[in-house]
């Protein structure tokens, strides 16, 4: 007589297959299946980065296989990364921050003033990162409290920043040439082995906050009051503390941006951030995280980040001129938002 398998649930919920010679796992219940299952948004990601660079070494394999080229990028690269990973909790929490690059800038004008003043570097850090914070705390309780769009509040702080950076400066540059004498700049800026030291310090601010998002109670909270801010009240969490903390978390990583930015170039400038709005955008949409709350992803941000630092100089590298990379920047950015969208279907 032929034994029948029939399903069976384990105390960790598991389906496996019972009544047979043999136990099995059900197919989606196995464990690599189920680690690409949970991973598929920064998954796809990286696979869009492979692919990416992939055509870049075949269109110029002399150009992509200089280490100079990484280095250069590296260098760069952790501005973004901090900007990006906190953009993930604010749009996760179904809000979004339009004024992080003067949030950016004038936390590193805060830092570039203590600097020039004669004051020890890792003072100027402390009072950035204390004015990034704030700025945070303004900009969410007024989108919070005063109960205002977050796109249409927080570009408007962004402009009134941006101005009022312009009226007090004059449009005048602060030179920091003595900075790379310091420690700070030696622990945080330098070069190690031919290795920029501030991408290690990006990596474990990703790893850090990508713990925090998805083990952390601040993590779990972004996600419930993205997803369904009603049942997050009726849960007992405070949402709008929530969404106000998110804010305030993006002010941190734009003030840790704008740090490193002046550490990287010697120098503070008054437009300092106004490049990064939609590189920024960009990163975290094309990393794995939807418009619409709820879910997202740090590490597919992260990857996002490094997606879009490199189009750029892969175009150029690889022959074309610099006419193009508009192009491949809308073209890599729709292409991976189509992927993402195809692929949350299936899984959400």
């Amino acid at each position: 007589m032929t034994d029948i398998a029939e399903p069976k649930q384990d105390k960790r919920g598991h389906v496996t297959m019972s009544g047979g010679p043999h136990d099995l796992i059900h197919p989606a219940e196995r464990p690599l299946r189920r680690l690409f299952l949970a991973n598929r948004a920064w998954l796809g990601t990286l696979g869009v980065f492979a692919v990416m660079m992939a055509i870049f070494m075949v269109a110029n394999p002399r150009v992509f296989s200089n280490w100079g080229l990484y280095a250069s990028v590296l260098t760069t690269l952790p501005v973004a990364l901090f900007l990006t990973v906190p953009l993930v909790y604010i749009v996760t929490a179904a809000e979004i921050d339009l004024s992080f690059p003067a949030t950016m800038g004038f936390a590193a004008w805060v830092f570039a003033l203590v600097v020039q003043a004669g004051y020890d570097p890792f003072l100027g850090i402390a009072a950035a990162i204390a004015t990034g914070m704030a700025l945070g705390l303004l900009v969410g309780s007024l989108v919070v409290y005063a109960n205002l769009s977050s796109l249409v509040a927080t570009l408007g702080m962004n402009f009134m920043l941006r101005g009022l950076i312009l009226m007090i400066t004059q449009s005048k540059s602060i030179a920091l040439a003595s900075l790379d004498q310091s420690w700070a700049y030696k622990i945080l800026s330098s070069q190690v082995y031919g290795v920029p030291v501030q991408i290690l310090w990006a990596l474990a601010y990703v790893f850090v906050c990508a713990l925090l998002y998805n083990r952390h109670r601040f993590g779990v909270q972004v996600h419930v009051v993205g997803d369904n801010p009603d049942s997050a009240n009726e849960m007992g969490v405070d949402v709008n503390r929530v969404r106000v903390k998110a804010f305030v978390f993006m002010g941190l990583g734009a003030a840790l941006a704008g740090v490193f930015s002046t550490m990287i170039n010697f120098t503070w400038w008054p437009t300092s951030g106004d490049g990064y709005l939609l590189p920024v955008l960009a990163s975290v949409f094309v990393g794995g995280t939807p418009t619409w709350g709820g879910i997202g992803t740090v590490v597919g941000g992260g990857i996002g980040a490094l997606i879009v630092s490199f189009i750029q100089t892969g175009v150029v590298g690889a022959g074309l001129s610099g006419f193009y990379v508009q192009f491949f920047n809308g073209l890599i950015i729709i292409l991976s938002l189509i992927g993402h969208r195809w692929n949350q279907i299936r899984y959400r």
